[in-house]
C-alpha cells in the first residue's frame, strides 16, 4: 500500500511536498487532484489537518476565474443545510451524486470511442435524458425515505428496470 503523500503548510502560506522535496504552488495541488493523486495537506507546525481548506481554495479560485460551476442560488442552497438537521444527509447525497455523475461521465467516455452510426449529440442527449432519470429516481427514493410530504413521490409508480 502506498503512503499518503504529505503536504506542509507554512505561516507563510507556502506548501511543501515532501514527496519531491520542493515548494509547490496551488495549481500544483490542483493537478495533483486531477491526476488522482492521494495527499493530505498538513499544517506545518502544528500539524493539523488542513487538506479541506486547500481544496475550498482551489475551488473558490476557480469559481472566481472563468464560468462558474456553482450557481449563487446553488450556494445560497447549500449554506442554508449548514445548522439544518439534515446538514449530515446532505454531504453523503452529494458525494453519491457526484459518484453517479462520474460513473456515467466514464460510461459516455467509453460510448464516445465505440460510436457506431451516431452523432455525438445524439449520445450525449440520450445520457443526458437516462442521468435525469436515474436524478430523479435518486430523489424520489430519498425523499420517500425520508417520509416526504410532498405527496409526490407517494403517488408515482416506481418505474420498471429497463
Amino acid at each position: 500500500m502506498t503512503a499518503i503523500r504529505i503536504i506542509k503548510k507554512y505561516p507563510n502560506r507556502r506548501l511543501y511536498d515532501t514527496e519531491i522535496s520542493s515548494y509547490i504552488t496551488i495549481e500544483d495541488v490542483r493537478q495533483l487532484i486531477v491526476d488522482g493523486e492521494s495527499f493530505e495537506v498538513r499544517d506545518a507546525k502544528t500539524g493539523e489537518d488542513l487538506t479541506r481548506q486547500v481544496l475550498l481554495q482551489i475551488i473558490t479560485e476557480h469559481e472566481q476565474d472563468g464560468q462558474p460551476m456553482l450557481s449563487t442560488q446553488m450556494l445560497s442552497q447549500l449554506i442554508r443545510f449548514y445548522g439544518d438537521s439534515l446538514q449530515g444527509f446532505m454531504g453523503n447525497y452529494l458525494e453519491r451524486s457526484m459518484q453517479m455523475f462520474m460513473d456515467q461521465q466514464q460510461q459516455f467516455r467509453q460510448q464516445m470511442g465505440g460510436l457506431l452510426g451516431q452523432t455525438p449529440w445524439t449520445m450525449l442527449n440520450q445520457l443526458t435524458e437516462r442521468n435525469m432519470e436515474l436524478w430523479k429516481d435518486f430523489q424520489n427514493n430519498l425523499t420517500g425515505g425520508m417520509g416526504s410530504s410532498s405527496g409526490n413521490s407517494r403517488n408515482q409508480e416506481p418505474r420498471k428496470p429497463r
